[in-house]
This record gives C-alpha cells, sequence and structure tokens, in this order.
C-alpha cells in the first residue's frame, strides 16, 4: 500500500513538474493538463493521467472537453480502487475510465445543456442532464463550467463516471 501511495506521488510530481515551465501563462494559454494542474484540485486526475500515459494527448493539439474529477470525487471511490487502477496489469481500465471523462471538440456549458448524451473519446456515450439549473454527467453533478484552455475546456465534476460495462 505504501508503495502504491510512493508510486501515485512520484507520478504527480512528475506531472505536476511538466506544468512549471509554463506556470506564469495566463490559462487559456495553458493546455488543459497544465490548467488542472495549476487548479491544485486534480492531483488525483493528473496522476492517473500519467500513470495512463494520457498526459502527452490531453497536451496535444485537441480540442477536448474533459469532465474533470476533483480529488474529492476520487477519494469518494471504494477504498483500494484507485491504488488497484494504477497497477501496470489494469492500466488498459484505467484508460477506458479516463477516456470517458473526455469528450472530443470544445464544448461549452452553453453547448452542454442542450445535449442529451454526448460521445466520449472512448466511444461510450455520456448521459447529460440538466434540472433546475443543474447539469449532471451520468450520476456526476458539475460543479464549474468552461474552464477554458489553449486546447479545449474542462467541466469540473464531483463525482467519478464510469463508463457501462460491455
Amino acid at each position: 500500500m505504501k508503495l502504491e501511495i510512493a508510486k501515485l506521488a512520484a507520478v504527480a510530481a512528475a506531472v505536476i513538474g511538466i506544468a512549471v515551465g509554463s506556470s506564469n501563462l495566463h490559462a487559456a494559454e495553458k493546455d488543459i493538463v497544465d490548467t488542472a494542474v495549476a487548479a491544485g484540485q486534480f492531483k488525483t486526475l493528473a496522476a492517473a493521467l500519467g500513470a495512463a500515459g494520457l498526459v502527452d494527448t490531453l497536451k496535444g493539439p485537441g480540442p477536448f472537453t474533459v469532465f474533470a474529477p476533483t480529488d474529492d470525487a476520487f477519494a469518494k471511490l471504494p477504498a483500494g480502487t484507485l491504488t488497484n487502477l494504477l497497477k501496470p496489469e489494469n492500466k488498459d481500465q484505467l484508460i477506458a475510465i479516463l477516456t470517458y471523462h473526455v469528450v472530443p471538440g470544445k464544448v461549452m456549458a452553453a453547448d452542454v445543456v442542450k445535449l442529451k448524451e454526448a460521445k466520449t473519446v472512448n466511444g461510450k456515450m455520456l448521459k447529460v442532464t440538466v434540472m433546475d439549473g443543474a447539469v449532471t454527467i451520468n450520476d456526476a453533478k458539475v460543479t464549474s463550467a468552461d474552464i477554458v484552455a489553449s486546447n479545449g475546456v474542462i467541466h469540473v465534476i464531483d463525482t467519478v463516471v464510469l463508463p457501462p460495462a460491455t
């Protein structure tokens, strides 16, 4: 367990290190990864992206829309889930989960609220619900929207969404 936490910390440090070089840029000049790291509430997401080998992809040209779970959202997962997902033998499952949080294109909140569903990078559909001004993605509430990055947009969610089993 301590070894897994140490690995998580090392990956997070590496991902955070990537962002340091551009820390003085404006948010819209930072890519999705650097923007998320600078926000400070996505350390677990950044570490998971590193473990999954997806950092370079989300630093790429995009555009991408990321429904980004906070550290608190990851903490809601059952005990041991994250540690298990970070194991090398579970990399494909981790990639499937993380890419389920990404929609191709730049979909701003004004467009999200017009959708009933959105196709993710992993090919599965996310359910979009708008009720009383609140937007949910599957069972996750959007707590902050339209965080603009140079290669897309981030919408913050309060729960990790899991792709449907097939």
